[in-house]
């Protein structure tokens, strides 16, 4: 066999197995989801009772929060930390095509429970969604990362965008807040710091006497002082002084279950 013949053969041998490599490499990368394009679920449990997620204190992961990384040619920045973080654009939702399949930080994606992909929330976070159009709401944990269309801000589980009746267009305008909840360290390291009175506005009212009638029933069924105090032609019919801020705070919310929904909270 001449030198002509073999150099041939090597070559032709080399480019069967580099396009054998490539249809691999094709059928791995396609191999992670069964279907070639997203879809609603065939038959679908009833959903209407899923209940929203409930925020509470959880350390971000150590999966899927790595501080940039980049998608389809575009880099993306993860933020340190969620709080008071707000944002308006346009939700989309993700349903069949990745049912079952792990999420950014490592968890199961489950299209009937409340989570939620968002491309820069550390994760996991929660997350109050308002459909603009309609009003409806829902509260969904961040666990996933995406959208990655141009215009979208949130990618909603299949749960979560039928409570916000966006099935049928597939995408809505919505506004998006986040729910952080502080470490249980954070708080008693803020308790430690906090140096301020803290009184709940109960009411407001030209009526000084029923006021007065409210205040003496509030000060014997809560065990606290109240006050009034004259501003323009009204009193302000306050409780306290209360001295740490979590202690107010779930007082608060208390009267607010107790038939003043009006009240809130101040500090001096």
């Amino acid at each position: 066999m001449n030198h002509k013949i073999k150099f041939t053969r090597i070559v032709t041998l080399c480019f069967a197995l580099l396009l054998s490599a490539c249809s691999s490499s094709d059928k791995a990368n396609n191999s992670r989801y069964e279907l070639a394009n997203d879809k609603a679920p065939s038959s679908a449990p009833d959903v209407s009772k899923v209940e929203d997620a409930h925020p509470r204190y959880e350390p971000y992961s150590r999966g899927g929060n790595k501080s940039n990384y980049t998608v389809l040619g575009k880099s993306y920045q993860v933020l340190d930390s969620g709080k008071n973080f707000k944002q308006s654009g346009n939700a989309s939702w993700y349903g069949s095509k990745f049912h079952g399949h792990l999420t950014s930080n490592g968890e199961t994606y489950d299209m009937y429970s409340m989570s939620a992909a968002h491309k820069s929330l550390p994760l996991p976070s929660y997350v109050r969604v308002t459909n603009k159009k309609n009003g409806k709401q829902v509260i969904v944990r961040v666990n996933d990362r995406g959208p990655f269309h141009d215009g979208r801000i949130i990618d909603l589980s299949y749960a979560a965008a039928h409570r916000l009746d966006m099935l049928k267009t597939g995408t809505a305008s919505v506004d998006i807040e986040v729910i952080y909840i502080d470490s249980p360290e954070s708080i008693a390291l803020a308790e430690l710091k906090d140096t301020k009175l803290h009184y709940i506005q109960v009411l407001a009212s030209s009526d000084k006497a029923k006021l007065t009638t409210i205040s003496k029933e509030l000060e014997g069924k809560y065990q606290i002082k109240s006050r009034l105090l004259p501003t323009n032609n009204l009193y302000k019919l306050q409780i306290g002084p209360i001295g740490q801020r979590q202690i107010a705070t779930k007082l608060n919310e208390q009267l607010k279950a107790d038939g003043y929904p009006q009240s809130y909270l101040i500090s001096e």
